[in-house]
């Protein structure tokens, strides 16, 4: 099972947690990824906001290589996914945008190659199934709350799952061992760029989230989103300092967890890098 990777911009950067254990996860599950020679940025956020055809043609110019390299795409990034998942449907169903933005690229995408989140990779193409055969140890029964944010779900058609009650990380969790906390924030908006652009406003919506996970009794958040991560991993000490919270929630992205489980070694996917300390909840679970 082949795939190309694209790792955007933040799998390089302010995500190279996720990075790191989503290449672990390939190498345990025989995924072989092959990075996307000469990828460009998705154009996420601001790409499709600024200019439609940019929105199109910036995904649409990486999906067009992978396609001469005869791969699907595999891409973690929950905004990547959305902005290439919307440009391959564009193509397929438009003629006229194919022509429009093969000028743009000067390269033409057909639609024959496709984007899939690692979601969609490894708990679905490779299958839980597997996954559980291939086991070193599980999650004992932690609670997890699986967080699934606006663009992994939405919009209908381009979503992975069912934009209002999806499953797959809830069902990842299960198999793992933990208990899939049920909660009803799991596709609640995180603010995306509004807790830096304007703070209270973003803050108030990331502690909305954080404050019905802690209600919810659970150990841990897990997501599959760079954004979302850094939102409620990285916040919790602001709206500690500025709102009297009290949050000490570690977040993970499903991949760490995912690759724990196969084996590896917390240190060796990212956990240690994260701003809320997960050592506590790895020890309780004897998962070091």
């Amino acid at each position: 099972m082949k795939y190309a990777y694209y790792p955007g911009c933040s799998l390089h950067s302010t995500g190279i947690e996720y990075n790191m254990s989503t290449l672990a996860v390939a190498k345990k599950l025989n995924v072989e990824l092959e990075e996307i020679p000469d990828w460009n940025c998705c154009g996420a956020s601001a790409g499709h906001t600024t200019n439609h055809l940019l929105g199109l043609a910036l995904p649409a110019r990486n999906l067009a290589i992978a396609e001469k390299q005869g791969l699907d795409v595999m891409a973690p990034c929950a905004s990547c996914y959305n902005r290439m998942k919307t440009a391959e449907v564009a193509v397929k169903s438009s003629p006229e945008i194919r022509a429009k933005v093969a000028e743009i690229t000067e390269m033409d995408y057909a639609g024959n190659s496709g984007v899939k989140s690692a979601l969609e990779v490894f708990l679905k193409e490779v299958g839980l199934e597997k996954i559980k055969a291939s086991l070193v140890r599980n999650l004992g029964g932690m609670k997890v709350a699986a967080y699934y944010g606006c663009l992994l779900v939405r919009p209908n058609g381009i979503g992975m799952d069912d934009p209002e009650d999806p499953m797959t990380m809830d069902d990842m969790i299960t198999a793992l061992g933990g208990e899939a906390v049920q909660w009803p924030f799991k596709t609640e908006c995180c603010g995306a760029s509004l807790p830096t652009a304007r703070s209270k406003v973003g803050l108030k919506m990331v502690n909305d989230i954080l404050q019905m996970a802690d209600i919810s009794g659970v150990d841990a958040i897990v997501t599959a989103c760079p954004l979302c991560f850094v939102n409620l991993d990285m916040r919790q000490n602001d709206l500690n300092k500025k709102a009297g919270g009290n949050f000490n929630i570690p977040i993970f992205y499903f991949t760490e967890l995912l690759a724990i489980a196969l084996g590896e070694k917390p240190g060796k996917v990212g956990v240690k890098k994260h701003f809320v300390s997960t050592a506590q909840v790895l020890d309780k679970y004897n998962l070091k």
